[in-house]
Parts: structure tokens; C-alpha cells; sequence
């Protein structure tokens, strides 16, 4: 299962993309998106979703 992120709730700050640590996360048109394909939510790197732990929004880096 892969995270992504609720566009409407994103403040385009990007503190995302830098912490992945899979390259996920992208900016596209104008709104981060989270690449399914690459998302492993930090299970092997971390105990958490760096994404999720980096974001100033609460609830905006969510399961798929």
C-alpha cells in the first residue's frame, strides 16, 4: 500500500520530496503526488512515514 497526499490540504511546501526516502513524491502541474509504484511509506528505512512526520498539515499524507 502506498500514501498519497490530499491536494486540497497541501501547502505546496515541499518538505515532502526532500524526505523521501524512496523519490516518490514529485511536484506535477501544481500539486505534489505520491508515485505508488515507489511508495514503500518508510517500511524499510524508518518507523515512520517521513513524509507524514515532515508535513506542517495534519492528515494530509494518507493512506490510498
Amino acid at each position: 500500500m502506498a500514501l498519497k497526499i490530499i491536494a486540497s490540504q497541501c501547502t505546496q511546501c515541499g518538505a515532502c520530496e526532500f524526505e523521501c526516502p524512496s523519490e516518490a513524491i514529485k511536484f506535477k502541474g501544481d500539486a505534489y503526488v505520491i508515485d505508488p509504484n515507489k511508495c514503500t511509506e518508510c517500511k524499510e528505512a524508518f518507523d515512520t512515514q517521513q513524509c507524514v512526520s515532515v508535513c506542517p498539515v495534519p492528515k494530509t499524507c494518507v493512506p490510498a
